[in-house]
């Protein structure tokens, strides 16, 4: 079991806790550095989906950086488990850890009426599964909603949303989308 460190915020520099599993990629520090200096340090009030949290540590972030709500999904019970622990750690009441299907998730959350000013999508690599969530965003998108994601590869654009930021770190590409 390895240690990720939170950048930021009121949580600064505490360590969560990171199981071993396959394909599980904690996003860098210094990613994760530029991806709040591009949203601000202060996300007072934001209501934000880690939807493919994995270690949770960009939930993690913007939660320390005072996000009114959290919502965490993971599917894997494994990482879930620990997702859970490392919230309860925390002791952050605006995490919202919940094992699920993502897909599944998203789906289902525009009709359930959540609504989230900030996405964070993290996706495990050449499922597609960027492609298989931008259907759904619109449906639960508070105005101005922004999305951040990371994948193998380049992204223009994510359905309405459109790269406005972008960098790239080892095999990360990682970009800052907002609605057309």
């Amino acid at each position: 079991m390895s240690r990720v460190r939170i950048t930021g915020g009121e949580w600064r520099s505490r360590l969560v806790k990171v199981v071993d599993s396959p394909g599980l990629r904690p996003t860098p520090d210094r990613v994760r550095e530029t991806l709040f200096n591009w949203l601000g340090q202060d996300l007072s009030g934001l209501d934000c989906l880690d939807l493919f949290a994995g270690t949770g540590i960009l939930g993690f972030e913007a939660a320390s950086r005072g996000a009114r709500r959290v919502t965490q999904i993971e599917e894997n019970q494994r990482v879930f488990e620990a997702l859970r622990q490392n919230a309860a750690s925390l002791g952050g009441d605006r995490l919202e850890p919940v094992r699920a299907d993502a897909l599944k998730f998203v789906a289902s959350a525009g009709a359930r009426g959540c609504g989230y000013d900030l996405v964070f999508l993290d996706p495990p690599y050449r499922q597609g599964l960027l492609e298989k969530v931008a259907p759904h965003l619109a449906a639960i998108a508070k105005p101005g909603m922004r999305i951040y994601a990371e994948a193998e590869h380049v992204l223009e654009r994510l359905g309405d949303w459109v790269t406005v930021k972008q960098g790239h770190a080892g095999q990360v590409y990682y970009h800052l989308l907002e609605k057309e």
